[in-house]
């Protein structure tokens, strides 16, 4: 269904239900204006084992729903679109590679377009009867590496990677990426870019093993190369029983009700909050929350927003997904800030330095001891486990030297005893 104009004008939506190999139509999103006014089919609210995509900015009830105040899309529906790496390689097939302003599609159109194999366990077609997979061609990493390097040149697409561009359009992010499947597991292979200074997929690789040794619960990944390029490949963790069974998940920024445009208003402090209202497990919960907030710190990770941790939904509770996206920037030293904001509304502290979260460790559930004792492990680890990783992590001196001044920096530990 399209508008006058080319661009879509609705859609349905299929959802994986929990234990689910099949998805069914949970509903029909509708574009009205500027915004996506979605509404529960009566079929699917008859089911008995129908739930809410997320509550409470989709609650299972009759009617149009209209987004929250302030969005144009429901957060729980846009964690499903592609970002601006995905809608850079759909203006590309679309429109040709001349195009590149975002705004030249509609954002129903980007989540029609995308390839079906997309983050959590919805997806949007056309029909509401019978469900066309987009995407479902095997493609090789090669061939993804490709695509991504003719996209960045600003060049055609040949139509012999035509399946290696629906998989770069279904994941989010502003960096080359793709989905990949190997067998029954699936991976999102995230590429060097032609604008790199330094090995930033490799610092994100020593990030994401690092994490994993001080405790953090971090997915798993794994260091390879294509066309002569390093390729860093995320197991993914919203898939299950061979990639047959979809998670659902939603953002941080959704569970917090903020639009894009203010992602920086988002707050650690009201996560902790919510973590303990409607999270699995929440004293635990809270814990891997701070050993989180302070392993970014350590690792010179300050790109934490809020579309970078998520929880997956059963209709019911929330639970933490594991880490990703942890990297290492290089950057001067000095003072840094992090993404989202650590301390609580009357404290709004944010600075990249372990002794202040370990002052605010209250909010987070935590004496200032333990969280003392979180920081003290996880600089051990990096100590001690450091030559190892670099060479899992195929690092050369200079890059290690380089590195190692981040991962700490001298201010994230300043204060600290």
């Amino acid at each position: 269904m399209t508008s006058s104009r080319g661009s879509a004008s609705a859609a349905f939506v299929w959802i994986w239900l929990p234990g689910a190999e099949e998805p069914v139509v949970a509903g029909r999103a509708d574009l009205r204006g500027e915004q996506l006014i979605f509404g529960y089919g009566n079929r699917y609210r008859s089911r008995p084992d129908a739930i809410s995509i997320y509550e409470p900015e989709l609650p299972l009830v009759e009617g149009p729903i209209a987004p929250p105040t302030g969005l144009d899309i429901a957060g729980c529906l846009l964690d499903a679109s592609p970002d601006a790496w995905g809608q850079r390689v759909i203006l590309n097939r679309l429109l040709g590679p001349g195009a590149t302003d975002n705004a030249e599609l509609n954002q129903l159109t980007y989540l029609l377009s995308a390839g079906s194999n997309r983050i959590g366990a919805l997806d949007f077609q056309e029909s509401p009867n019978v469900y066309v997979p987009r995407g479902e061609e095997p493609t090789s990493l090669a061939m993804l590496a490709q695509m991504t390097e003719l996209i960045q040149a600003g060049e055609a697409v040949p139509k012999e990677l035509a399946a290696a561009l629906i998989a770069g359009s279904s994941v989010g992010g502003a960096r080359p990426k793709a989905v990949l499947r190997d067998g029954p597991s699936e991976f999102i292979a995230k590429f060097s870019s032609l604008t790199d200074r330094y090995p930033i997929v490799r610092g994100e690789f020593l990030a994401m093993r690092m994490a994993q040794l001080c405790g953090v619960q971090a997915a798993n990944v794994q260091l390879t190369s294509a066309n002569g390029k390093d390729v860093l490949l995320v197991e993914r963790f919203d898939r299950i029983s061979g990639a047959k069974q979809r998670r659902l998940m939603v953002s941080a920024l959704t569970m917090l009700g903020l639009p894009e445009i203010a992602a920086g208003e988002a707050s650690y402090a009201r996560l902790a909050e919510l973590i303990r209202e409607r999270f699995v497990d929440p004293k635990a919960t809270l814990r891997e929350l701070f050993a989180r907030i302070t392993f970014n710190i350590l690792s010179g990770n300050t790109d934490d927003h809020a579309r970078n941790h998520a929880a997956f939904w059963d209709g019911r509770m929330l639970t933490l997904t594991p880490a990703y996206d942890i990297c290492t920037y290089v950057r001067g030293g000095g003072e840094a800030t992090q993404a989202m904001i650590i301390g609580p509304p009357d404290d709004p502290y944010r600075f990249s330095q372990v002794a202040g979260c370990i002052e605010r460790a209250p909010v987070y559930g935590l004496t200032r001891s333990e969280a003392h004792e979180i920081v003290e492990h996880q600089l051990t680890t990096i100590r001690a486990r450091w030559d190892e990783v670099c060479d899992d992590a195929k690092l050369a001196s200079a890059d290690r030297a380089m590195f190692r001044r981040m991962f700490p920096t001298v201010y994230a530990l300043e204060g600290f005893a």
